[in-house]
């Protein structure tokens, strides 16, 4: 089984999804010198420690930036999902285990109706975000099923818990029945907080901003 270098953090990273890090822990400094001489890969898991069991995504490094007091800036991107299998004993001051790497299991696309009811909820809660940071998100919804699942994921504001069962599950299906069930009351939040946002800024300016479409 391939080995990884890991990060354990209090996040979830997805397949496809950006992250930047500022590494300022020795034994960290040893692990992103380390990757970099090698393949630029290790392993994120939101299990601190990380047991036998846990799920992770592979990070690979897209960018570093080092400073000049030894801290790093760096952007990573999550790739293939994974299972750790067990700790290896390497006499490293991080972490480094034996993984599984694993994607959804085949024949568990979603039906045409239902990705199309995930891209319309997306939609929305993609539209309101962009109201209350005053800009709009403009990327292209990734075409292959499980890709939009985890690019659907990574956007909305759930706690690490939920996205630690989105990224557990092996099921593409099953994965755009829960974000169809979970996006609903997200938009309302995002909207109301978008429509308190959309007042304040046009406050005594005599200005009507974005029209909130309920």
């Amino acid at each position: 089984m391939p080995r990884l270098p890991l990060f354990p953090l209090d996040l979830v990273l997805f397949p496809g999804e950006p992250l930047p890090l500022h590494i300022f822990e020795p034994r960290y400094r040893e692990l992103l010198a380390d990757c970099l001489a090698a393949d630029q890969r290790f392993g994120i898991t939101a299990s601190i420690p990380p047991v036998p069991g846990a799920i992770g995504s592979i990070a690979r490094i897209r960018a570093s930036q080092p400073l000049d007091d030894g801290r790093s800036n760096i952007v990573v991107l999550g790739e293939r999902r994974f299972a750790l299998r067990a700790l290896l004993d390497e006499g490293r001051s991080y972490l480094v285990g034996s993984v599984e790497e694993f994607d959804d299991q085949p024949g568990t696309a979603p039906l045409p109706q239902e990705r199309a009811e995930l891209m319309g909820l997306a939609e929305e809660y993609r539209k309101a975000l962009g109201i209350l940071a005053d800009s709009e998100d403009e990327t292209d919804w990734a075409e292959p099923s499980e890709a939009f699942t985890f690019q659907v994921a990574a956007l909305t504001g759930l706690d690490v818990e939920a996205k630690a069962r989105l990224l557990a599950t092996r099921s593409t299906r099953e994965r755009t029945q829960r974000l169809v069930d979970l996006l609903p009351p997200l938009i309302r939040l995002v909207r109301a907080r978008a429509e308190v946002h959309v007042r304040a800024r046009t406050n005594g300016k005599g200005g009507h901003g974005h029209d909130i479409v309920h």
